[in-house]
């Protein structure tokens, strides 16, 4: 399952407000290299065969088939400038960890 920020549901329901006849999120990840990952974000009119479908404050967002297990977890966050952002979730000991002190 996919986490979306409350700023990613604000802009995602503001888009669809924009595009009436495109009523569902969908969302995919392809390997850009060995390193790397591009996700595509589109609104399309309705979910595909296979996509993996979660309904979030009433936004539906369908996962490509492949893309799901790789997405489990991931966090899509929206900011401005920058737009949306696909995240790694933390493990817990990240978000316990705090920086060193250098006095």
């Amino acid at each position: 399952m996919i986490i979306v920020t409350p700023s990613a549901i604000h802009k995602l329901k503001a888009l669809l407000m924009e595009h009436p006849e495109d009523q569902v999120v969908r969302i995919s990840v392809k390997d850009l290299d060995d390193h790397r990952l591009a996700f595509g974000l589109t609104l399309e009119e309705a979910d595909q065969p296979g996509d993996e479908i979660q309904v979030v404050e009433g936004l539906t967002v369908a996962i490509e088939k492949q893309s799901a297990p790789r997405m489990d977890g991931m966090i899509m966050d929206y900011r401005e400038p920058e737009g949306f952002r696909f995240l790694h979730p933390a493990t817990p000991d990240e978000l316990t960890r705090q920086p060193s002190s250098l006095n």
